[in-house]
């Protein structure tokens, strides 16, 4: 997050749904995730997007590039204004190890992406 950023919440539940980034005399909106989801655009185009895209993207299955080049399927655990952090996925198994992983912000393909199905 950068210090411009204004943070943008729904109007209709007060939910933190991403940043609206000035740019000239327009606005980027960024998601959660620290990516921009617009071109530069007026305050009320902005806000539509990031309202529309909620936060749906944050509970489906995603891919975290390790180390060795290899992708491994997570889910986001918790997102802050700094840093991602994602789960290994175990669907559901309340037996296997709980595997965490830190991506920091902004969040980039390379690092983390959603799994294409």
């Amino acid at each position: 997050m950068e210090s411009d950023w204004i943070e943008h919440r729904r109007a209709d539940d007060g939910e933190h749904v991403g940043w609206m980034k000035p740019v000239d005399d327009g606005f980027v909106a960024i998601d959660l995730l620290g990516r921009p989801r617009t071109e530069v655009v007026d305050w009320l185009s902005a806000e539509e997007v990031l309202d529309d895209l909620g936060l749906r993207y944050l509970a489906e299955p995603h891919e975290l590039r390790l180390d060795d080049g290899g992708w491994l399927r997570v889910r986001i655990a918790e997102v802050t204004p700094s840093a991602v952090r994602v789960k290994k996925d175990d669907w559901g198994d309340m037996t296997a190890p709980q595997i965490y992983f830190t991506v920091s912000l902004p969040v980039t393909d390379e690092q983390l992406r959603p799994l294409i199905r």
